[in-house]
């Protein structure tokens, strides 16, 4: 029994590995990854984590995951369930909250966040498909599904479903290929309006507006002034 956990054990370890090394061009070796790879320690500490979790010992399992964080900056919730060959690429800032479900071959990079929106109860995480790619700074938010085989640009905010074989981008984010037809010519994903850009020109707006009222008191002084 002992023999069978600890083949299945490395089993395990070098499916991971291998992941990396066939997703990654960066990488060079097994050893490299094995001592370098921050996304692959988080999983790694994250299963531990999980198995601690699933016998009820919420708090070490808790500090698990905290020890995990501090090491990696990666946080991933014990409660989630994740599939295999799971890759997280640099992975300084990614979130994985408690009921997320992640399919098996999914990337992400950092700064993703698959997180809840606060207003749902029980399942409020997202559930992410197998072969997923999520790009920098991502935020997959609420209780639904990424699709198998989809890609979530980078910075993109996805708050609804979005079926297989997609790719979405934007704030919130639109899907603008869906099965390998572009379904949205017209999205601009250079040019997305920038709200702190709008609030600014709008406040220089008034700061004109005003100046130019004050300019029109002074004359009207001087001219009563004059009278």
């Amino acid at each position: 029994m002992i023999a069978e956990r600890r083949r299945r054990m490395f089993k395990t370890i070098r499916r991971d590995i291998r992941c990396i090394m066939e997703r990654d061009p960066a990488a060079r070796s097994a050893l490299e990854v094995v001592l370098t790879y921050s996304g692959l320690h988080a999983v790694w500490f994250y299963r531990i984590s999980h198995k601690l979790w699933k016998t009820k010992l919420y708090t070490l399992a808790r500090m698990v995951s905290q020890f995990a964080r501090f090491v990696t900056g990666i946080e991933i919730h014990p409660g989630a369930k994740i599939g295999k060959g799971l890759f997280i690429d640099h992975g300084s800032g990614v979130v994985i909250g408690e009921t997320c479900e992640i399919g098996d071959n999914v990337t992400l990079y950092q700064g993703v966040t698959l997180g809840g929106t606060g207003k749902e109860k029980g399942k409020r995480h997202p559930t992410i498909g197998n072969n997923v790619l999520i790009a920098s700074g991502a935020k997959v938010l609420g209780s639904m599904k990424i699709g198998d085989n989809s890609k979530i640009g980078a910075g993109s905010v996805v708050l609804q479903e979005v079926p297989p074989n997609s790719t979405v981008v934007g704030i919130p984010g639109k899907i603008i290929i869906q099965d390998g037809v572009r379904i949205q010519q017209d999205f601009d994903q250079v040019n997305l309006p920038d709200p702190v850009a709008e609030t600014l020109r709008l406040l220089q707006q008034e700061i004109d507006d005003l100046r130019q009222e004050i300019e029109h008191l002074k004359e009207a002084k001087g001219l009563a002034s004059h009278e």
